[in-house]
């Protein structure tokens, strides 16, 4: 329901062009060009061409001269976020404002603890190989 993406609002008639319905070669040549049909362009100068062809053959002959193309896939890109997660690794947008979870959601104090206790074991076993303490200190 709510708002519909332009992109996606299909029309019943299909492509539409001086009254000339090109539903079902729109379908072959999505078929044909194995990809949707919202990536099928359809040559506005040569519908006369396109109307006439009604097989898989005849789609194949207007894509192989160009009246028919499969267009190019849509560019989603990174690089905002990219750009948002670098200032975010300098510490940006990281303040009060931006949390969402607890303090011991974020980083648990568990794990805290663990940090440090895994330390200290590591520098009490190598002072015991250093024999620098033992048993008996």
């Amino acid at each position: 329901w709510g708002s519909t993406d332009s992109r996606r609002v299909h029309s019943r008639s299909g492509s539409r062009a001086m009254g000339v319905s090109l539903r079902l070669q729109k379908r072959l040549a999505a078929s044909v060009l194995k990809c949707g049909k919202r990536k099928v362009w359809l040559d506005p100068n040569e519908i006369g061409d396109i109307s006439t062809a009604n097989s898989r053959n005849n789609i194949r002959k207007l894509v192989k001269d160009g009246y028919i193309i499969r267009k190019p896939p849509v560019v989603h890109s990174r690089s905002r976020a990219l750009k948002n997660l670098e200032a975010k690794r300098k510490g940006r947008h990281l303040g009060t404002g931006k949390r969402r979870g607890t303090r011991e959601a974020r980083l648990p104090s568990k794990i805290l603890w663990i940090r440090r206790q895994r330390v200290l074991r590591r520098l009490l076993r190598k002072y015991r190989e250093a024999k620098k303490i033992d048993k008996h200190l």
